[in-house]
């Protein structure tokens, strides 16, 4: 996380991604063992969700210290790649937020 000065709020940006994937496992392979290279584009924390009746749907959320970060990170071509490699379905769901 980066710093800041007393008195300054640390701005976190979380990026979520909701996708079908072909088999959850296969794309949790994937996931996991792409956890250097997300670090390296910014990653400083994140966590994965699956659907309660579809384990197939998944949502994971990244967090990033800046908005140029996430924003990077999500039209980055490594992301692109390893998503298809994951067997991701269709067009993900890609939204930002930060705390308020």
């Amino acid at each position: 996380m980066q710093s800041v000065s007393v008195g300054e709020e640390e701005t976190v940006v979380r990026m979520f991604v909701r996708h079908r994937v072909t088999d959850f496992g296969t794309w949790r392979s994937v996931y996991d063992g792409i956890d250097q290279e997300r670090r390296g584009l910014g990653v400083t924390d994140h966590a994965v969700y699956q659907g309660l009746d579809d384990p197939n749907d998944i949502t994971v959320w990244h967090e990033f210290s800046t908005q140029n970060e996430a924003e990077s990170f999500a039209s980055s071509p490594q992301l692109r790649e390893t998503m298809q490699r994951a067997g991701v379905q269709g067009q993900p769901d890609i939204w930002f937020t930060t705390a308020a």
